[in-house]
């Protein structure tokens, strides 16, 4: 039946959620710029520029540091796919949703698996790992260092070195922390860390950087079975990005195009700056929240994830209502709470380009006035007073 569909004209909006993030001018205007065959050497310049780029923010050395095609669950399966066969056994450090997702991918690659839980809104403790060890001998140990269910921001370094001693390789899932805070890949020792281009990088939801340390590449090179999928072997994507440049998939070049120039836009910043303004919107939302008598899921401001705010709903307050209030008087939307937090949570995004002092002020005044909150000047007060501080 003919049907008039009309032009494509999405409602402007300010994307304060858990991902994807709000997006620059000018990564948009890379995405429109004209499309090259993916093979073409203007492109595959570019890609070397991504590399780099990407070496850059993720703060490492490793040559296999490429994108695989896909949102950062893309990223996940890669991770473990590659170096998990039928029957290895794996550790995964489980804190809120994506460490159950870890275990759910792992499971279905056919790995034993083995875990360690944490309470929500807490961090896994190293102690948890070595006593785990004493039973189980994994081939891989795997971890969120950004628990985007939660926003608890994960310390790394100890864990990373307990996984070596082991003689595991360290997995870790830098999705909502790339481009946001330091991972430092090589210092915490990640063997594979893989992220998203949707959230702290900028850039829309499309690709999932990912980098191999050597000891990586050396246990994907030496597996007695082919990788479970064919999409996502890295040894294939590789020959792609390396310097064969050979053919395995169709390149997604506009894409690419966008994350080059968000990229760029991070290594202009610099990422101790990059890294400051997103813990002082952080901090100054926070302050405004609390101030309006509102709490925070994670208790302990060390491990409080710069790029992701995890706020609980005062008792009788409406989840969806003020959600929807928020996305249809004012255009904002924030996110929903998942697993143990679903209707008792709201998960706010400061992340990229969105991590502005004009987005928090504007974020509480709306909760302010949905929530009829008295107490709103103060907030408003304390998240300014925050900021005269820096």
């Amino acid at each position: 039946m003919p049907q008039d569909f009309g032009p494509l004209s999405p409602s402007p909006r300010l994307l304060l959620g858990p991902g994807p993030s709000q997006i620059s001018p000018r990564v948009l205007r890379a995405c429109a710029t004209p499309l090259l065959g993916y093979l073409d050497p203007e492109y595959v310049r570019m890609m070397d520029d991504v590399q780099m780029l990407l070496r850059e923010v993720m703060e490492t050395d490793n040559e296999w540091t490429m994108c695989v095609p896909g949102t950062g669950m893309a990223g996940m399966e890669a991770a473990v796919v590659n170096l998990v066969e039928p029957g290895d056994e794996i550790l995964v450090c489980v804190a809120g949703v994506f460490g159950e997702r870890m275990v759910n991918v792992a499971e279905r690659a056919g790995a034993v698996v083995s875990r360690v839980d944490a309470e929500w809104g807490t961090a896994v403790q190293p102690e948890q790992v070595r006593e785990a060890l004493k039973t189980c001998h994994p081939k891989a140990i795997g971890i969120v260092h950004a628990e985007t269910s939660t926003g608890v921001l994960q310390p790394l370094s100890e864990i990373g070195k307990i996984a070596h001693d082991a003689g595991a390789l360290f997995i870790v899932d830098c999705v909502t922390s790339l481009g946001g805070v330091s991972v430092g890949v090589d210092a915490v020792g990640a063997d594979v860390a893989y992220s998203g281009t949707q959230k702290c990088l900028g850039a829309p939801p499309s690709l999932s950087p990912i980098s191999f340390s050597s000891a990586a590449v050396s246990a994907l090179q030496g597996r007695k079975s082919a990788v479970q999928s064919f999409y996502l072997d890295a040894a294939q994507i590789w020959r792609y990005w390396g310097p064969d440049r050979a053919y395995h998939q169709t390149g997604m070049v506009n894409m690419t195009y966008a994350l080059r120039e968000a990229l760029l836009m991070v290594h202009e910043e610099g990422l101790a700056a990059r890294f400051a303004r997103h813990r002082q919107n952080q901090q100054a939302l926070i302050a405004g929240a609390e101030a309006m008598g509102l709490d925070m899921a994670v208790r302990d401001p060390a491990i409080r994830l710069p790029s992701l705010t995890t706020i609980m709903i005062p008792e009788g307050i409406s989840d969806q209502a003020i959600r929807s209030g928020l996305l249809s008087i004012y255009g904002i939307e924030i996110g929903s709470g998942m697993g143990k937090y679903a209707g008792k949570a709201w998960r706010v995004g400061l992340m990229g380009y969105a991590s502005q002092r004009a987005n928090v002020m504007l974020l509480l005044s709306a909760l302010g006035d949905l929530l009829k909150n008295e107490r709103v000047d103060e907030g408003l007060a304390a998240a300014s007073a925050t900021y005269a501080q820096a």
